[in-house]
């Protein structure tokens, strides 16, 4: 069976990232950065900043002095490359090979893939479709070769289906950068006069390797089909899954634990078989009328103890409603994590007290919520907001200490809120400041406290942070924004003390 490539072009894969998580994003300008050479530079631009011409590699600073009001926001690699991989596994409903091009691509290997879409139109304008439903901004191409497919996906027309075996006339009208070449190797091209593919594919091979040495050939002959090129398909995550159909309808409590037992002793023997552990668990009734009825628990760390699943999920058993009866029960592990040596010791009687604990706010969370217990650790960061994260493992570790030198309020807002102040001086705390309508006086205050910007990550003014105490007793914690001069700076209000 001859070969067909489908490449996906995810133009701006980390501003529609962004875009999809922050919906007050769209449609303004804002861009993404990365630290270089000591300063800030341009790593993607959001659709209106393209169009005006700002791109990857521009200096931060330089489009601020264009346009003052933009948005700067830190890019996150790391969390471009999981969606790309995420997206990797979605695709995996169209062909069982797909293979991630980072940063910003994906391979399909459609071959006999198509015809069940009715043809490759067809196949092509349904992912098209659904990628572009997702918020996504795409490009796509197929053709017979991956370097084929890439370039004219790249630098061709967005939905171009390559006839078998035309890939050199697909090619020949496109710059040489689409072969994926250097930029040196680029260079010397454009200093030739070599504008297009079509002006390099007749030249003898030899020449070619002398002038430009064996990378140029080698994209050159994959894109063409005259070498291999060959992928790293993703591997799907594994599905934990047991199913138990039952002779008889099952409409009682205690029929649908022995259910539960039993799927829960074949689970965790595969847990135990794979070092592996269940943090999230779906366990489902599939009712002789149709219905569908679950329930779901979740842990504080990945567990294979079948006992100790069972009464997390033993608490949610009467919110489950047989009805006419329940002919086939699932249970399936949504979130699964290893579990480590130290991890185990935890069901050994040595390490009892820990596992009661561990165990005990599995059971807090599965009668008053998951949400309702909460866990934060300290990081690295200046500004209190960001000085502190969640996190939903008791397995993960701090990154820094937590910071003990300085007086903290015990509820910090997520979010500073901006309130109205009467200072006598400047470098003075406020005499009283109104805040939801109410002016609050002020008898007692200490500080300031500066806290400069985080200058690796934004420029700014710094603030200043007071402790105030108003009248009735209760002390909140203040801070200015900027410096008395030429512009007049903002009082903020981001904490309580008790």
């Amino acid at each position: 069976m001859p070969k067909r490539y489908l490449y996906t072009w995810f133009r701006c894969l980390a501003t529609d990232r962004l875009a999809k998580t922050r919906p007050e994003l769209r449609g303004r300008p804002f861009l993404l950065y990365v630290p270089g050479h000591g300063r800030m530079m341009v790593k993607a631009a959001s659709q209106p900043l393209a169009r005006e011409g700002i791109s990857p590699g521009m200096v931060v600073a330089d489009v601020r002095a264009i346009f003052p009001g933009v948005e700067v926001i830190p890019a996150e690699p790391e969390a471009d490359a999981k969606l790309l991989n995420n997206l990797a596994e979605w695709c995996l409903r169209y062909t069982p090979v797909v293979a991630a091009d980072f940063p910003d691509g994906l391979i399909l290997d459609i071959s006999g893939c198509p015809h069940l879409w009715g043809g490759e139109p067809a196949y092509l304008q349904s992912i098209t479709a659904r990628l572009r439903q997702g918020g996504y901004d795409v490009r796509l191409a197929i053709a017979d070769t991956i370097g084929a497919a890439r370039a004219v996906a790249h630098y061709g027309k967005s939905g171009t289906i390559t006839r078998p075996g035309k890939q050199a006339e697909a090619l020949s009208p496109l710059p040489p950068a689409a072969l994926r070449l250097d930029n040196p190797t680029l260079q010397r091209l454009e200093k030739l006069g070599f504008r297009q593919i079509g002006q390099i594919t007749d030249i003898p091979r030899l020449n070619l390797r002398r002038r430009f040495g064996d990378v140029l050939l080698v994209r050159l002959e994959q894109a063409l089909g005259t070498a291999p090129e060959f992928l790293q398909p993703v591997q799907p995550a594994p599905v934990y899954l047991e199913r138990l159909p039952c002779l008889e309808p099952i409409c009682t409590a205690t029929g649908i634990g022995i259910a539960l037992e039993r799927l829960l002793e074949a689970l965790c023997g595969r847990f135990f078989r794979e070092g592996k552990g269940m943090r999230t668990g779906v366990f489902k009734g599939y009712r002789i009328d149709g219905e569908t009825v679950q329930i779901s628990i979740g842990t504080s760390r990945a567990s294979r103890n079948a006992v100790h699943l069972f009464k997390l999920f033993e608490l949610k058993i009467p919110e489950l409603e047989p009805g006419p009866g329940i002919e086939l029960f699932t249970l399936e592990a949504i979130l699964v994590e290893d579990v480590s040596e130290s991890q185990e010791a935890l069901w050994n009687a040595a390490s009892r007290n820990q596992a009661a604990i561990s165990e005990l706010l599995d059971n807090i969370a599965g009668k008053a919520g998951i949400r309702t217990i909460r866990r934060y650790l300290p990081q690295e960061r200046y500004w209190p907001e960001n000085s502190v994260k969640e996190v939903t493992s008791l397995q993960e570790l701090p990154e820094a200490e937590w910071r003990t030198d300085r007086h903290r309020p015990i509820h910090l807002l997520p979010k500073p809120e901006p309130v109205e102040v009467m200072v006598v001086l400047p470098d003075y705390p406020p005499m009283h400041f109104r805040y939801n309508g109410e002016i609050i006086r002020i008898v007692r205050a200490d500080g300031p406290e500066r806290i400069e910007q985080e200058w690796w990550l934004q420029n700014g003014p710094p603030r200043d942070y007071y402790r105030v105490e108003d009248e009735s007793g209760a002390r909140y914690w203040l801070f200015r924004l900027g410096l008395y001069g030429n512009k007049k700076p903002q009082w903020f209000l981001h904490g309580y003390f008790v």
